[in-house]
């Protein structure tokens, strides 16, 4: 079963010779890939033999290919591959216009790395992340609860007798406790994924705030987490400074929580933190698989105000939308004063809602938040 990412389109449309799509493990570069490139060779450096080809002797693992397209899997392990992309790349692009080759990548860090030292310039990049609500329900008609339980792994809805409790765990073990603590030279493993589910982080695992704050960053940079920074102006005083920070996908929230069905998390204090997860989820992967440039704030005051997501346009437009579990009374953004002191220019105020209840106005259901974004 082929469940269609948004994303395609964009890459079907680029021609540049490179294309690199990154990701963390197991969202679906390379099904993607190989759905959009039936007519290239494949190979992947997971496998020791290419991997030791193309990091020694870059030269011949290309030549071995000769005039062919080529996908190339997990091309962080061969860093020295990239300066010979860079030559093809550059030999290329004067006799023709079409991708040549397309990698994919799932820790950034060691990508960075290989790409600053050697495809600089030279490709086009695109970052692929877990499905969309949106995906997942135009394939597959699936409950809201199992979604915000479960996330947007691709697996667990091609097969969807997967036990995800399982799945998840052996991600959290085979992807956050090796691929990430080993590329980030991270000595103090236990603690580092006690970060992922202690609300005091400093206090509770005992370590210092740097140390913390360049742990976050790493999960970040590895796309499991996203810090939302606070919107601020100089014209107010009153803002919170602090970030906000969610995963970028609900089902390894649940599971490191320790929930093991949907059911309890739909009673638990824990619901409304994480539908504002997947609704900031749903957000953030409408700008990835859209290629917008669009930024995402939050705005919160010592005196109440709130709103969960100020989204900055194209234009300096802005777009507030706030997570609610029910269809609340709506609170126009002409109410928030100190917001409208540096807002000039909203668009648009709207409660997204967990569900698939009547549509009120300046409402949309979580169902429908892609859609939503969309006109703008």
């Amino acid at each position: 079963m082929w469940i269609p990412r948004e994303i395609s389109s964009f890459l079907e449309r680029n021609s540049d010779i490179v294309q690199i799509v990154l990701g963390p493990r197991q969202v679906g570069k390379t099904s993607l890939l190989e759905h959009i490139s039936t007519d290239y060779r494949q190979i992947c450096l997971d496998d020791l033999r290419a991997r030791t080809l193309a990091q020694d002797d870059p030269g011949l693992f290309l030549a071995q290919f000769g005039d062919s397209k080529v996908l190339i899997d997990e091309a962080q392990y061969a860093p020295n591959l990239f300066p010979a992309l860079k030559r093809s790349a550059d030999q290329l692009k004067k006799v023709e216009k079409r991708t040549r080759f397309r990698l994919t990548g799932s820790n950034h860090i060691l990508m960075d790395r290989a790409v600053k030292e050697g495809l600089t310039g030279r490709a086009s990049y695109f970052e692929l992340n877990t499905l969309s609500v949106s995906e997942i329900l135009n394939a597959i008609p699936t409950p809201l609860p199992l979604i915000l339980f479960r996330g947007g792994w691709p697996e667990l809805y091609v097969y969807p007798d997967t036990d995800s409790n399982k799945y998840l765990d052996n991600y959290i073990t085979s992807y956050i406790e090796k691929d990430i603590v080993l590329s980030a030279g991270i000595k103090k493993t236990a603690r580092f994924l006690q970060l992922l589910n202690k609300s005091e982080i400093g206090k509770v695992i005992g370590v210092d705030a740097n140390t913390v704050g360049d742990w976050i960053s790493i999960l970040e940079r590895m796309k499991i987490l996203a810090l939302v920074q606070p919107y601020s102006a100089n014209l107010s005083k009153r803002i919170t400074k602090s970030p906000k920070l969610y995963f970028v996908d609900t089902g390894l929230a649940c599971r490191l929580q320790g929930w093991s069905s949907a059911g309890p998390v739909l009673t638990s204090p824990q619901l409304g933190s994480l539908f504002e997860t997947l609704v900031f989820a749903e957000i953030y992967k409408f700008i990835l698989n859209r290629q917008k440039h669009w930024r995402v704030f939050h705005w919160r005051t010592r005196d109440g105000e709130e709103v969960d997501f100020v989204i900055q346009l194209d234009n300096q437009r802005h777009l507030l939308i706030e997570a609610k579990t029910s269809q609340q009374p709506f609170i126009k953004s002409h109410r928030l004063p100190e917001l409208n002191k540096v807002v000039t220019s909203i668009v648009d105020h709207t409660i997204c809602f967990f569900g698939d209840g009547e549509v009120l106005a300046n409402q949309v259901p979580i169902t429908k938040l892609t859609d939503y974004l969309s006109q703008f």
